[in-house]
């Protein structure tokens, strides 16, 4: 969890304060955002591991939000909140990519324990990755290790 990076869009101020002084306390990095467009100007690609985003905002709402970050970063873990939830929003959000859809009033240990998933998530989707590379660098470099030890057999044998 250490430096792990959340970002928090809500338009309530108290919320997002809440949001910053929990996470802040469990050790992540904390950034906040007023609203769909301010989140747009401090989101980074691949420097955020979670966003945090309230569904109903003024200028820009939460799908709003979640479509035009999908187009920057596809992997970052989105969490859709609201306070007046919808099987179709919920369906909706899912559809447009959120990780999880979380209904207000929350409950941080609940929000915690569902960023802390995402984030194993992202870690063993990352040791995946790596493992596959090193996979494919060995399948790879067998035929040149075949080659090698059978020009060194060769010569060998001349020797």
């Amino acid at each position: 969890m250490a430096g792990e990076r959340i970002l928090v869009v809500d338009d309530e101020e108290d919320i997002r304060r809440v949001f910053q002084d929990f996470f802040t306390m469990l050790g992540y990095q904390v950034v906040t955002a007023e609203s769909g467009s301010d989140a747009l100007k401090k989101f980074v690609p691949g420097e955020f591991d979670c966003v945090l985003c309230d569904l109903v905002m003024p200028e820009m709402n939460g799908m709003e939000f979640l479509r035009e970050l999908r187009a920057l970063d596809e992997r970052v873990a989105f969490f859709m909140m609201t306070g007046h939830p919808s099987v179709e929003t919920a369906l909706d959000a899912i559809k447009a990519g959120a990780y999880d859809y979380i209904t207000k009033p929350v409950s941080l240990e609940d929000v915690r324990f569902k960023i802390e998933r995402a984030t194993r998530m992202r870690g063993v989707e990352k040791s995946l990755k790596t493992v596959n590379g090193l996979l494919w660098a060995v399948i790879i470099s067998i035929p040149v290790w075949l080659a090698l030890g059978i020009i060194l057999g060769i010569v060998w044998k001349r020797i």
